[in-house]
């Protein structure tokens, strides 16, 4: 018994004297702890990460704000209203809502025609007028007024449309306008600031900011016979109305249109997809030069290439366009490219996927030789390839079809008996184009283009790919009321 008070009086004064010398290091020492603290504190990092990035780093994006909003109009527009393929088109129903509920009659009842009204924008981009737009802002428009950021309006007229890009070219009389400059779309960085120009829900001028937040991007909601897409994705806030407006970088010069957003309440939630400026002065010079986009085509159908292609192939990398298949007499099969290569660049620039080899090809135009390089077996090569055209040569397609700015149909088996024609393509709708401004209404039989009978829309392309560029076409058919009618339309060349 006494051993152990003899240790717990040992453990008394030990933990006594402990005490005691605590209470003297916090009363002589107090300035080592604040040494301590200030060491440990993260006030100085704080500092350091101030000093090294001042705000006054971060881009400056008001002069292009200002020269951009000069440059971008405002486009109102009046058109059919659409009952057939546009009822369920993604980009129609977005920026104009759906279309109207048809509805029956009694004989000899007369429906006045409905109009739908919209409104989109767009960029100048030459001081005599000529304006860049998106193709579904002003198709199947009957009238397009232009509104300039000084107010002034103008009647516009469609020079040309491209479904394939969504790219159209409008024009005003006027001089002396403000211009945006094309910009190198390929240059663009992820992250790189980033602004979006336009008129949204009819506010004019309005500018938003945002980063290139994706290159490269295709979403499916391009409606051409050959769609290309690769859009430059943003996080800048685009909503109805910015259709066809500008995308500029932090210098003011144009990088790409602004097209379509992915939400689905209609309204921005997130994400908005521009056309690169490649791709649209590329077609909006084909249309000012010839009046139709000269596609250039590699002549092979291609996948982005997933994991198991890079398993299968023993790629460092899961990149590139995997060739499904080369059309025959094409230019990839050609030059000897082969099912099974995978395509890894163009002249140099990178191919990560299918929409960005379409993208760097849709760059050029037929009869262009460039450099593709690709992976056999392993091994990285290249090899030149003279791109063609639709047709399959390298030639300038002079004249087409979607030219003449309207939807054909067939003729109905009442029709032709009732008219006594054996063919003949239907108008079924008219747009700002050649036949309209001819003369041509809609529901006139078109039997012949240039004493060449025609019977479907292909043979219309035909007999206009005989056609002496430099001559008038001759159109010629029936009236509904049977009455024979000819038009004669003004050559592109």
């Amino acid at each position: 018994m006494e051993k152990i008070k003899r240790y717990i009086s040992m453990f008394a004064v030990a933990f006594a004297g402990a005490v005691f010398a605590v209470f003297l290091l916090a009363k002589f020492n107090t300035g080592n702890q604040q040494m301590i603290v200030r060491e440990t504190t993260p006030i100085h990092l704080t500092n350091q990460v101030v000093n090294d990035h001042p705000q006054g780093q971060l881009p400056d994006l008001t002069q292009a704000a200002e020269k951009s909003v000069r440059a971008v109009v405002h486009i109102e527009v009046k058109m059919h209203e659409q009952m057939g393929e546009n009822e369920d088109s993604q980009l129609y129903n977005f920026f104009f809502g759906p279309g109207r509920p048809g509805g029956n009659h009694p004989r000899g009842f007369k429906e006045e025609p409905h109009f739908a009204m919209g409104s989109g924008s767009g960029v100048i981009i030459s001081p005599d007028g000529y304006i860049v737009t998106n193709n579904h802002v002003v198709d199947d428009a009957v009238d397009v007024q232009v509104i300039l950021d000084d107010n002034r309006k103008f009647s516009a007229k469609v020079i040309g449309r491209d479904p394939n890009t969504d790219i159209a070219l409008v024009k005003i009389d006027s001089k002396n306008l403000p211009t945006l400059e094309w910009g190198n779309s390929d240059a663009l960085k992820l992250g790189e600031w980033v602004l979006a120009v336009g008129n949204p829900f009819n506010l004019t001028s309005t500018v938003t900011a945002g980063i290139v937040s994706a290159k490269s991007r295709s979403i499916g909601i391009m409606s051409g016979q050959m769609p290309m897409e690769s859009f430059i994705q943003t996080d800048a806030a685009v909503n109805p109305g910015n259709s066809g407006g500008a995308l500029v970088d932090s210098r003011g010069e144009l990088v790409g249109i602004n097209t379509a957003i992915a939400s689905e309440t209609g309204s921005y939630t997130g994400y908005s997809f521009a056309i690169p400026a490649t791709i649209a002065r590329k077609v909006v010079e084909d249309i000012k030069k010839y009046g139709e986009v000269q596609r250039a085509l590699l002549g092979v159908m291609v996948q982005t290439v997933n994991d198991s292609i890079a398993k299968a192939k023993k790629l460092d990398k899961t990149e590139g366009a995997y060739v499904r298949s080369t059309s025959e007499d094409g230019a990839a099969r050609k030059a000897g490219l082969k099912e099974g290569d995978i395509i890894v660049s163009i002249n140099g620039n990178n191919v990560n996927s299918s929409s960005q080899l379409q993208e760097q090809v849709g760059k050029y135009s037929p009869g262009n030789e460039v450099t593709v390089g690709y992976i056999r077996n392993g091994e990285t090569k290249e090899v030149r390839v003279t791109l063609r055209n639709t047709k399959g040569d390298t030639s300038i397609v002079k004249e087409s079809a979607s030219m003449l700015g309207a939807e054909f149909g067939p003729v109905s088996e009442k029709d032709k008996e009732r008219l006594q024609i054996e063919g003949g393509v239907q108008v079924i709708s008219l747009a700002q184009g050649r036949l309209k401004d001819a003369g041509v209404k809609t529901g006139f039989i078109i039997t012949d283009v240039n004493k060449i009978s025609v019977s479907t829309k292909e043979d219309i392309e035909r007999a206009l790919m005989k056609s002496n560029n430099k001559k008038p076409i001759l159109i010629e058919g029936l009236n509904p009321n049977g009455e024979y009618s000819y038009y004669v339309i003004k050559p592109i060349g």
